[in-house]
C-alpha cells in the first residue's frame, strides 16, 4: 500500500511538471504577445509531453 502511494505521488509530481512546462512553452508567450522563437516553444512542448509520457511509465509500476 505504501509503495502504491509513493508511485502515485511521483506520478503526480511528474504530471504537474509536464503540464507546467507546456504552459510555460505555449501559453505564456501567447499571453504576453511576445514574438517567441518557434524552436523555443517546440522544445518546451516536447519536454512537457516527455514528462507526461514518463508519468504513464511510472504509473505502470502500481501493484494491484
Amino acid at each position: 500500500m505504501v509503495h502504491n502511494a509513493q508511485i502515485t505521488l511521483l506520478a503526480t509530481a511528474l504530471n504537474n511538471l509536464g503540464v507546467g512546462s507546456i504552459i510555460v512553452g505555449a501559453v505564456v508567450p501567447s499571453v504576453n504577445r511576445s514574438v517567441a522563437d518557434f524552436t523555443h516553444i517546440t522544445a518546451w512542448l516536447i519536454f512537457g509531453l516527455g514528462l507526461l509520457g514518463l508519468t504513464q511509465l511510472v504509473l505502470r509500476r502500481l501493484t494491484p
